[in-house]
């Protein structure tokens, strides 16, 4: 299922939690970090498993959901290269709150809570690192809160593409390339919408050259037409 790989440092250093660490402390990172290449769509943890680690995308992207007790699954939100994710485990009670899934063949690298903890006694930066990174996700999820309460569906969409492509995103000569492979249900359950409405909108944008859509990889070729769908 998997292949334990060995990057090399600067492959750490694009990770966000470990930015500005010196040359030393990435040495140390990458001696205490377990590294797999993961094929598309395998599942990384469980909602509920026990034993958490501080896991990071080096290459790939992966999505992390809840289940509801009816089995329900919300998408919390999609990890690309160099963001971490279930990070929270590891500082409240050590059981990750969703699952995760690789979208793409990705390259994930993790920490048990140990060594982490060890690494953010010896490195403060990574301490002011991960602060920045949790206060930014709280961020998100209460402007993902009010958006569900009083923004349209089409709103909801804008919002979503437009924080893809800021955290995912590649300038190209096309416009803002997405450089995750994401279905347009991916894009539905992120915005809190149905997958007609969000192949609706999608369509309607492809139409009016907004977006273009090749193999699910998303380029924003409008980018001031979008965000102005997310003006009040």
């Amino acid at each position: 299922m998997f292949r334990t790989v060995s990057p090399d440092r600067a492959a750490f250093a694009a990770i966000e939690v470990f930015r500005g660490v010196p040359d030393h402390a990435l040495r140390r990172i990458a001696e205490l970090a377990r590294v797999r290449r993961l094929p598309r769509r395998v599942r990384i943890l469980s909602q509920g498993d026990e034993g958490a680690r501080v896991h990071a995308v080096i290459e790939g992207a992966v999505c992390t959901a809840q289940s509801g007790s009816d089995g329900a699954q919300t998408v919390m939100r999609i990890a690309g290269s160099g963001q971490i994710f279930e990070a929270v485990a590891v500082f409240t009670d050590g059981r990750y709150p969703a699952d995760a899934v690789t979208m793409s063949e990705t390259v994930e690298a993790s920490w048990n809570e140990t060594d982490f903890l060890a690494l953010i006694g010896a490195f403060p930066p990574i301490a002011f690192n991960l602060i920045r990174i949790m206060a930014t996700g709280l961020q998100e999820m209460e402007e993902r809160v009010r958006e569900l309460a009083t923004r349209s569906a089409e709103r909801r969409i804008a919002y979503t593409v437009l924080r893809l492509a800021k955290a995912n995103g590649r300038a190209t000569p096309a416009g803002i390339a997405i450089d995750i492979p994401l279905r347009r249900k991916d894009v539905a359950d992120i915005a809190g919408t149905t997958l007609h409405t969000a192949s609706r909108v999608l369509a309607g944008w492809e139409r009016a050259g907004l977006v273009a859509n090749s193999k699910r990889m998303l380029t924003v070729k409008g980018l001031p037409e979008l965000q102005a769908k997310t003006a009040d």
